[in-house]
């Protein structure tokens, strides 16, 4: 089982008004580091029992806005709450309710006799949004298939960037503040333990970074903060040799190179292509499953997984067809195999530590690297990797190929979160700058209380996560547009 210092005392949620995104980051960093297995000894599921298995995840966010009394910052759920005629912020209540359901049903699938399975995706701003409007049920609902022992080992939490940012327009020196800070939030609500176990991540929208330098910070990042793997979406990603992956259903190693020539890798479980929400909301990754059987990694035979995430409360089919097509995909299973053979659900940790238990390597999983590097590759010789020679590639690229961009691929690849915002992108990197100008030499300087622990630091670094939500993009110009130079000007004015 997990071990890790048990001397270490509860953190607290809410620290003069604000939510505790830093000041532990020793403490948090040898948490997550700890190597040992989390579902392994718990698990009910024997591998040599399973033909196919899926895994479904559920991503619930919510951004924060300067619109409460006197421009506080709120919840846009509490904003949805107190102006419930504008757009469709009538559907505060079933979004609070989806925010909480899963506490309810799991209990009672599994008191069912069910065998049922879910990941967790809840950015920060969402987790302090309902600690702020007083919707502590919400959080004690979670808190009961998180923490108690007997629902535990059916739920997995993803981390994820805790202020919702799109990591490839993220300025680099902020992603690890992003997934450290969720990291305290979370070890704050739920407790070590619980945050000793979240070892997948979950990037917003699906945005992988395919800038070489970006992909390789992010990286880099994710694995000195203890996470073993993450979600990608298939179009996010190409083999080696610049080609739509082959094997979607296999857990893949994906390889990030950056300009100077060094290399990491990570595991990443490929989220399969379609329509998020509605896959999700009926189920459709569990009869997918049904139509797969064994594959092949190195010298093992390992069941295939369809791995799937969407938004756990957006949209009529989410809202209102997801509870009892999640049921009625549990209660087949329990008829077809006891919900423990044949076509089975999983955790993403959990059957990537089933099936490395049975004799898997990660170096074994086949490779991938962010869509569009192979042409980048092509150009730099692998005894030439200088950032010049990068960077010219990939203008040359640019000027052939009106196509090429190194904004990233998401699951709203439509949209693109760089072109169009720049009003909102020059003040995102402006504020990122004066806080790292201020912050970084202090950094260094040895006190005794860290400087990440302070009131001063802590607010600034909120104003300058807050700044970086997607919604501000995503959303339109506008209305969110001016939200977004607001939290800019208080950032500013706070340094």
């Amino acid at each position: 089982m997990l071990s890790f210092p048990t001397t270490l005392t509860p953190l607290p949620e809410i620290i003069d008004g604000l939510p505790n995104i830093s000041g532990w980051e020793t403490e948090v960093l040898s948490v997550v580091n700890d190597d040992q297995p989390v579902f392994l000894p718990t698990t009910n599921i024997r591998l040599e029992d399973v033909n196919a298995v899926f895994a479904i995840a559920l991503h619930m966010h919510q951004p924060t806005i300067p619109a409460g009394n006197g421009g506080t910052l709120i919840s846009n759920l509490q904003y949805m709450f107190e102006h419930p005629n504008e757009g469709d912020n009538h559907n505060a209540d079933p979004f609070t309710y989806c925010y909480s359901r899963m506490g309810d049903l799991i209990p009672e699938l599994v008191n069912q006799g069910c065998n049922p399975r879910v990941m967790l995706d809840y950015s920060g701003n969402l987790l302090w949004g309902l600690r702020q409007m007083g919707r502590g049920d919400v959080l004690d609902n979670l808190k009961r298939i998180t923490c108690d022992r007997t629902y535990q080992p059916y739920v997995e939490w993803l981390g994820t960037m805790w202020g919702h940012a799109v990591i490839p327009s993220t300025p680099i020196a902020d992603i690890k503040l992003h997934i450290i800070a969720w990291q305290h939030h979370f070890a704050a609500i739920f407790g070590w333990e619980a945050l000793a176990r979240v070892k997948g991540f979950s990037p917003p929208e699906m945005h992988l970074p395919n800038h070489p330098d970006a992909l390789f910070e992010f990286v880099k990042a994710l694995k000195e903060c203890g996470y073993r793997w993450l979600l990608v979406q298939e179009h996010s990603v190409e083999t080696i040799s610049g080609q739509s992956l082959i094997h979607k259903h296999l857990p893949h190693r994906l390889i990030a190179r950056n300009s100077q020539g060094e290399t990491i890798s990570i595991t990443a479980l490929i989220k399969t292509q379609g329509s998020d929400t509605k896959l999700v909301a009926q189920m459709q990754p569990y009869y997918e499953a049904k139509t797969l059987s064994k594959q092949q990694i190195g010298s093992v035979f390992v069941p295939p997984i369809v791995s799937q995430i969407g938004d756990g409360e957006n949209g009529g089919v989410m809202m209102n067809e997801f509870p009892s097509a999640f049921k009625q995909a549990w209660w087949d299973m329990v008829n077809n195999g006891g919900g423990k053979s044949g076509v089975v659900g999983m955790c993403g940790t959990e059957y990537l530590e089933l099936i490395e238990a049975a004799g898997c390597k990660p170096e074994d999983y086949p490779a991938c690297q962010p869509v569009g590097q192979y042409q980048i590759w092509e150009r730099v010789s692998a005894d030439n990797s200088q950032p010049d020679a990068v960077e010219n590639a990939i203008q040359e690229l640019k000027q052939i190929n009106s196509n090429f961009h190194l904004d990233g691929a998401s699951w709203t690849n439509h949209i693109s979160w760089v072109k169009g915002y720049e009003n909102v992108l020059s003040p995102m990197y402006q504020l990122s700058s004066l806080f790292h100008q201020k912050f970084d030499p202090l950094l260094q300087t040895d006190s005794a209380e860290p400087i990440t622990r302070q009131s001063e630091y802590r607010n600034v670094l909120l104003h300058n996560l807050l700044l970086q939500t997607s919604c501000f993009r995503y959303w339109g110009q506008g209305a969110w547009t001016d939200y977004a130079r607001e939290i800019y000007q208080r950032g500013e004015n706070l340094l």
